[in-house]
């Protein structure tokens, strides 16, 4: 179903949901692969987009990024925990 949402987030193509279980779901335009690279599994607790990327923080604090990465928007995310 589509109930239990916290948290919405959308650009330019694409929107991002943040469910109350902490899982993502994604919609909206694929061009960048902002579905195809989504995310699996629970755990997140924010949810941002940009234009044709996405960003999702852990609650462990680990910083997950999917879609376009044409200026490094996936290749430069944090990799220590603690955000």
């Amino acid at each position: 179903t589509c109930a239990g949402f916290v948290a919405i987030a959308w650009a330019f193509c694409h929107s991002v949901g943040l469910r109350n279980d902490g899982t993502v779901m994604t919609w909206g335009g694929t061009s960048a692969n902002q579905h195809n690279d989504a995310p699996t599994g629970a755990g997140f607790v924010a949810i941002a987009c940009g234009r044709m990327h996405s960003v999702g923080l852990r609650h462990d604090g680990t910083v997950v990024t999917w879609g376009y990465s044409s200026n490094g928007q996936r290749n430069d995310a944090p990799t220590c925990a603690g955000f």
